[in-house]
């Protein structure tokens, strides 16, 4: 059957890219807005901290609250009975164990309102953004997706649109803003810069249903593969941090101040194997899909391609990270190490395969 390619509406493609641009800008804000709530909420002195969400600290609010209270006797012979102190807690694996975002874990309500705004100028840039992708894919009457720039544009968006959902959900990952802006906007730049490609037709190979399959859920994974790798990072820090404290090292007053208003390294480990382990199966997913339509369009299920290569070397390694965290135990540094390595695998199959390296996918890359 012949396919008659549809003409481009550049009047959408260009309505597609101003709105590309205006969600960079109110990324921008979100991003200012960000800052000023990690500044504020520095200054705090309530001091509810994510320290004190700690296992260890649990256990001594435990020993806290068992002190019975206390009687004393006041000056004219009365008996007055005194509460013993109170101390709010919550779980440091649970799934608000610290005040919602770094203005309000440093108990600074003008850094928490300067948090929200925030979170609502992302969401103001996500649907910009979103806007952009349904543009751009009505101006071609396609997948928006066949080159790196439309990749970029829709994978940062789905990037946003997941950490947006799971604040939806009640998930206390509004830490996540600051590092997903500024990602996403370095993501934006470069796709701008350096990877715009003009809206066009699909070459033949890609003009199939599997573009719509394969490639989509290759950017969810990536996405969420995204969310625990920032995660992982701040696990590293943060259980150094928490390590120091153990043996009684001061740190610095900025690092106490970034430190002490993020959730505990245990929930930061427990948050990064969740969200991989429940995307590794539509991975594996995308794997398959890839090969059967690499079947219909080259007439060979696998081909050694740069590109499936790397796909697989991705897969093995976050096989090898979900392995050893459920069989042989590993936990904290060792894991982190590994998820790092297998998201640094993906990354370079986004971008160094299309870039540096020439195959059956090259005609995807940035010309």
């Amino acid at each position: 059957m012949t396919v008659i390619a549809a003409a481009t509406n550049e009047n959408l493609a260009h309505i597609s890219n101003v709105l590309v641009y205006s969600a960079m800008a109110v990324y921008t804000l979100a991003f200012l807005a960000h800052i000023t709530e990690w500044v504020l909420g520095s200054r705090s002195k309530v001091g509810r901290t994510a320290a004190a969400l700690t296992p260890a600290a649990q256990e001594k609010v435990t020993a806290r609250s068992a002190v019975p209270a206390v009687q004393v006797r006041t000056e004219g012979g009365a008996t007055a009975v005194l509460d013993r102190p109170k101390v709010v807690t919550r779980s440091a694996a649970g799934a608000r164990d610290v005040p919602d975002g770094p203005g309000a874990a440093g108990g600074d309500e003008q850094g928490d309102l300067y948090g929200r705004i925030a979170v609502s100028l992302t969401t103001l840039a996500f649907l910009l953004a979103a806007g952009a992708v349904v543009a751009r894919a009505l101006s071609v009457q396609r997948a928006p997706w066949g080159n790196m720039f439309e990749f970029s544009l829709t994978f940062s968006t789905v990037a946003v649109g997941t950490y947006l959902g799971f604040l939806f959900a009640r998930k206390n990952i509004r830490w996540l803003g600051l590092p997903l802006v500024t990602t996403v906007l370095l993501d934006l730049g470069v796709a701008t810069t350096w990877l715009y490609t003009e809206s066009d037709q699909l070459v033949p190979a890609l003009d199939s249903y599997w573009l719509w399959i394969h490639v989509s859920t290759a950017i969810f994974c990536g996405a969420v593969f995204y969310i625990g790798a920032v995660a992982t990072v701040l696990y590293l820090f943060k259980d150094r941090y928490e390590a120091k404290a153990a043996r009684g090292e001061k740190a610095g007053a900025f690092m106490r101040s970034v430190m002490e208003r993020l959730p505990s390294a245990a929930s930061f480990d427990k948050l990064a194997y969740r969200v991989n382990a429940a995307v590794f199966p539509l991975w594996t997913f995308t794997i398959i899909a890839g090969a059967i339509w690499a079947g219909d369009a080259w007439g060979r299920y696998w081909n050694w391609d740069p590109k499936e290569v790397w796909s697989f070397i991705t897969w093995v390694a976050y096989a090898c990270y979900l392995h050893a965290r459920a069989t042989v135990g590993w936990k904290g540094r060792k894991a982190a190490y590994l998820a790092l390595a297998a998201f640094g695998c993906w990354l370079f199959n986004y971008y160094g395969v299309n870039i540096f390296v020439n195959g059956l996918h090259s005609y995807a890359g940035v010309e």
